[in-house]
C-alpha cells in the first residue's frame, strides 16, 4: 500500500507547484499590463493638456484684438488662426495615433514629463496688438502686425499654404553648422598638434627664442684627452713595462693642470666650482658632461657584439666550464663539481656544468683503474653518484659534455673545436671558466664575452712553474706568460686567482674560492669527539698524498729528506700516489736510501689514511693544495713551505710552515711530538664550501650581476644638472681586448700555427668519433666555411 500511495502524493505536489508558478506568472503579466495602461492614459492626458493650452492661446490672442475696424473685417478668430487650425488638427491627429503612444511607452519611463510653454509666443503677439491699440491707427496696426508676425514666425507663402522656417530656428541651425565645422577642424588639427614632429618643432623654436640658462660645456682640451688616453691604455702600457703607478701619476699631473685653469677662471669671475678629490671620478665626470652636452651615445665598437642573453624565465643561467672530469681525481675535476652543486642551491640561477668528453682510447690513458664509459649518460651517472655520497643533498644542476683530447706531452685535456657552442644561446648568460688560460690557448670559436653577459675565470694552476722545469723552460715560460695575458684580456671580464703563486694576470684578484669536501669536515668532527672522550685518534706518523710527477713536490721532498737524513733518523714517510714519473721517483729515493714507503694512490678520506697525524707537503708549484685543506679539515698537522700558495692556511694553528730546510726538520719534530688542536666552528666554516661560495660570489662580482647591478651609477651635479658618472664611453681598453680576440681567432684558425705552438693535430674541430659518441653533426655542417 505504501508503494502505491507515494506516487500520488508526489504528483499532487508537482501539480500544486506548477499551478503556483502559473499564478505568479499571470499576476506579473497583469501588473505589467496595468502599468502600460497607466502610461498610455498619462500620455493621452498630456495630449489633452496640450490641446487646451493651444485653445487658451488662440482665445487669448483673439480677445486682445478689440478694435472696431478689426471686428468688422474679421470674425472672432484672426485670419492666420483660421489657416493655422488645419495644421493643428493634423498635428493633434498624428500626435494621438497609437503608434506614437507605443513608441513613447517603449522609450519613456513612468516618471517622464513633458512641458510645453507657449506663453512666450502669446505674450509677444499680445504686446504687438497692445502697442498698435495705443496708437489708435487701424491701418497701421493691420500693416504692422503681419510684419512683426513674419519677423517672429517666418514668411507666409500664400501659394504654398505653409510657413518658412522660423528665424530663431534658422539661426540656431546655422550656429550648429558653424560649431560642427569648428569641431571637425579642432579634431583634425588636434592630432597634428600631438604629433611628435610638432612637439620637436615647438621645442626647437622655444630653445631659439628663450635665452639659455646654463652655460655651454667647454670641449675637452689636450691635457684631458691625453689623461684619458693614458688611463685607458694602462693595461697595454703595463705589458710594455710601464707600471700602473707611473700611469696614475701622469694622469694626475695632466688633470691638475686643467684643475688649476678652472680654479683661476672661477676666482676671476666669482663663480663657485666643485672639484672631486678622486682624479678618476673627476675625469669621468668631465667626459660625461661633454658627451651629455653633445648628445653622443656610444653604441659599441668594431669588436663588440650585443646579441647577449636576456633571461625570459626570471632566472639567471650559470655555465661552469672546466678542463677535467671524474673519475680523474684532479683539482679541476673535483672543485668545479662542488662549485656547481653549491651554486645550484640558490633559487636565483640555473647551473650547467660543462666537462670534457674523451674517446675511449683517451679514457684508458687518463682515468684510473682502467675505468671507461661507453656513453656520456653513463659517465654523468657516475659523477652524480660520487657527488651525492659526499655532499649529503641532491644537487639540481645540469651536466653537459664538450669534445676534448688528451695531450700526453702536456698531461692535460685540450678542447677540440669551439667549446662555447655546447652552451645553447638561450642559456648563455654567465660563464665560469675553470682554468681560463688553459681553455683558450687554442680556442677557435665565438668570443666568450660576446656570447655571455659576464665571464669569470678561476685560475687553478701555476703553469709557469711547471714549464720552467722543462727543457728551454725559461724561454717557453716567457711566451706562455704573454699568451696567458693575451687570452685572459680577450675572453674574461673578471679573474680570480686562488693564491699569489699564480701569474699576475689582467683583471684579476686573489681569493681562495675553494672549499673542502663535507666528508672531511665530518671526519674532523668525529676525531675531535673521540679525543674529548680520551681516545687515541692518531696512531700513525707522517704521510704525503699527491700525483707521482716531479712537479708535484717530489723533487723538493727527496732533497729535504736526503739533506737532513741524520737529523731525521728513525723518521718514516708513507707516500700515496700514481703518476707518469712514479718509477723515476721511486728509483731516486731508493738510490739515496731514504726511508720512504711508496703506496698506490687513493682517496684522501680512505680509512687507511685516517690514522696519520702529520701531512707533509713540500710542493711550491701548487696554487692551492686541496690535500692540505683536507688534512686541516680532518684535524691533522700540516707541514708545508712558507709559500704564497699556503697563505690561506697560515691562520690555522695546525698549519706549520717552514722557510729553510733546518726549519723543516724542526717543524716535523714539533708535529710528531705534539697533538693537533681541534678546529673552532669559525675555522671549520672557513674551510667549508658554503663559505667558499660566499667568497666566490663577492670577489667575482657575481652577486651584483645576479641582482642586475649595472655598476656605479653615482650622480654628480654640474651647472645644476645631474650627470651620471657611468655614462657609456668608448673604452679604449675594450677596443684593444676586442682586437686581441680577433687576432687570436685568426691565428688559431691556421693549422700550421697551431701545430707550431704545441696543439694536438686535428683539434681545431672535433672528429668523427666525437660525433658518434655525443651524437653531433659533422663539423663541416656546423662550420660550412673551412677554417672559420
Amino acid at each position: 500500500m505504501d508503494g502505491v500511495a507515494q506516487p500520488s502524493t508526489s504528483t499532487n505536489a508537482a501539480f500544486s507547484f506548477i499551478s503556483k508558478g502559473w499564478r505568479e506568472v499571470r499576476d506579473y503579466a497583469d501588473a505589467d499590463l496595468q502599468l502600460m495602461r497607466a502610461r498610455a492614459n498619462s500620455f493621452k492626458n498630456l495630449a489633452n493638456s496640450f490641446d487646451r493650452e493651444l485653445e487658451n492661446f488662440f482665445n487669448s490672442a483673439s480677445t486682445s484684438f478689440s478694435v472696431h475696424s478689426f471686428r468688422s473685417s474679421t470674425s472672432t478668430k484672426s485670419d492666420f488662426v483660421k489657416k493655422l487650425q488645419p495644421k493643428i488638427s493634423e498635428f493633434r491627429r498624428v500626435y494621438s495615433a497609437p503608434e506614437i503612444s507605443k513608441r513613447v511607452l517603449e522609450k519613456w519611463g513612468p516618471r517622464a514629463k513633458l512641458g510645453i510653454d507657449l506663453s512666450a509666443i502669446r505674450n509677444a503677439i499680445v504686446a504687438e496688438v497692445e502697442d498698435g491699440d495705443r496708437d489708435g491707427i487701424v491701418e497701421f496696426r493691420r500693416t504692422r502686425r503681419p510684419a512683426r508676425f513674419r519677423e517672429f514666425w517666418g514668411e507666409w507663402k500664400e501659394e504654398e499654404g505653409q510657413f518658412e522656417e522660423w528665424e530663431p530656428i534658422r539661426a540656431f541651425k546655422r550656429r550648429l553648422r558653424q560649431l560642427e565645422k569648428k569641431s571637425e577642424s579642432v579634431e583634425i588639427f588636434g592630432g597634428f598638434k600631438n604629433n611628435e614632429f610638432v612637439e620637436k618643432l615647438k621645442s626647437s623654436l622655444k630653445a631659439l627664442l628663450e635665452p639659455q640658462e646654463s652655460k655651454e660645456v667647454p670641449p675637452l682640451d689636450v691635457p684631458e684627452l691625453l689623461a684619458y688616453f693614458v688611463r685607458q691604455s694602462g693595461p697595454f702600457l703595463d705589458q710594455l713595462g710601464v707600471r700602473r703607478d707611473i700611469c696614475d701619476k701622469i694622469v694626475e699631473s695632466l688633470c691638475s693642470k686643467r684643475k688649476n685653469q678652472l680654479l683661476l677662471h672661477s676666482l676671476s669671475t666669482g663663480e663657485s666650482t666643485f672639484f672631486d678629490d678622486n682624479v678618476d671620478d673627476e675625469l669621468d665626470l668631465r667626459i660625461a658632461s661633454v658627451l651629455q652636452s653633445t648628445g653622443h651615445c656610444y653604441e659599441g665598437g668594431f669588436w663588440t657584439d650585443f646579441s647577449k642573453h636576456n633571461p625570459s624565465d626570471g632566472k639567471r643561467h650559470v655555465a661552469i666550464v672546466t678542463t677535467a672530469s671524474l673519475p680523474w681525481m684532479t683539482g679541476t675535476a673535483v672543485n668545479p663539481l662542488f662549485r656547481a652543486a653549491y651554486l645550484s642551491k640558490s633559487e636565483k640561477q640555473k647551473v650547467t656544468l660543462l666537462v670534457p668528453w674523451l674517446c675511449k682510447s683517451d679514457q684508458e690513458l687518463v682515468y684510473p683503474n682502467n675505468l671507461t664509459f661507453n656513453s656520456a649518460e653513463e659517465q654523468e651517472n657516475y659523477i652524480r653518484n660520487w657527488l651525492e655520497d659526499r655532499i649529503g643533498f641532491k644537487a639540481d644542476f645540469k651536466i653537459s659534455f664538450y669534445t676534448g683530447k688528451f695531450s700526453k706531452q702536456r698531461r692535460s685535456i685540450i678542447p677540440a673545436g669551439d667549446t662555447s657552442q655546447f652552451i645553447p644561446s638561450k642559456d648563455a648568460d654567465i660563464a665560469i671558466l675553470e682554468e681560463p688560460e688553459h681553455l683558450n690557448w687554442y680556442h677557435h670559436g665565438k668570443r666568450w664575452t660576446d656570447k655571455f653577459n659576464h665571464v669569470v675565470g678561476v685560475v687553478h694552476t701555476n703553469y709557469l712553474e711547471y714549464i720552467k722545469r722543462e727543457r728551454n723552460g725559461a724561454l717557453q715560460a716567457f711566451f706562455v706568460k704573454h699568451i696567458n695575458n693575451w687570452v685572459i684580456r680577450a675572453y674574461c671580464n673578471k679573474v680570480l686567482r686562488l693564491s699569489a703563486a699564480t701569474q699576475d694576470l689582467p683583471k684579476s684578484v686573489i681569493c681562495n674560492v675553494h672549499g673542502v669536501n663535507p666528508k672531511f669536515l665530518k671526519i674532523g668532527e668525529k676525531i675531535a669527539a673521540e679525543r674529548e672522550l680520551g681516545q687515541q685518534a692518531f696512531s700513525k706518523g707522517a704521510y704525503f698524498l699527491g700525483k707521482l710527477v716531479w712537479a708535484k713536490g717530489y723533487r723538493e721532498l727527496i732533497d729535504l729528506l736526503a739533506r737532513h737524513k741524520n737529523e731525521l733518523d728513525g723518521f718514516n714517510l708513507d707516500v700515496f700516489g700514481n703518476g707518469e714519473d712514479a718509477r723515476e721517483v721511486q728509483i731516486a729515493a731508493k738510490r739515496l736510501d731514504l726511508k720512504v714507503n711508496f703506496l698506490s694512490g687513493r682517496d684522501h678520506a680512505d680509512d687507511s689514511l685516517l690514522g696519520y697525524k702529520v701531512f707533509i707537503n713540500p710542493s711550491v708549484s701548487d696554487v692551492l693544495c686541496t690535500a692540505t685543506a683536507e688534512a686541516l679539515a680532518m684535524g691533522k698537522f700540516v707541514v708545508c713551505a712558507d709559500h704564497p700558495s699556503n697563505e690561506f692556511f697560515r691562520s690555522f694553528p695546525n698549519c706549520l710552515t717552514y722557510k729553510t730546510s733546518e726549519d723543516f726538520v724542526a717543524k716535523v719534530k714539533e708535529a710528531l711530538a705534539n697533538e693537533p688542536k681541534p678546529l673552532t666552528p669559525e675555522q671549520r666554516y672557513n674551510l667549508s664550501w658554503e663559505a667558499a661560495t660566499e667568497r666566490f660570489m663577492q670577489y667575482s662580482e657575481l652577486d651584483k650581476v645576479l641582482n642586475d647591478d649595472k655598476g656605479d651609477t653615482r650622480m654628480s651635479k654640474t651647472n645644476g644638472k645631474s650627470i651620471a658618472k657611468a655614462v657609456p664611453l668608448p673604452n679604449m681598453s675594450e677596443m684593444i681586448d676586442g682586437g686581441l680576440a680577433f687576432a687570436h681567432y685568426c691565428l688559431t684558425g691556421n693549422e700550421f700555427l697551431r701545430l707550431c705552438t704545441g696543439a694536438i693535430p686535428g683539434t681545431r674541430n672535433y672528429d668523427k668519433q666525437h660525433c658518434k659518441d655525443l651524437h653531433l653533426l659533422p663539423p663541416q655542417v656546423e662550420n660550412p666555411i673551412y677554417g672559420w
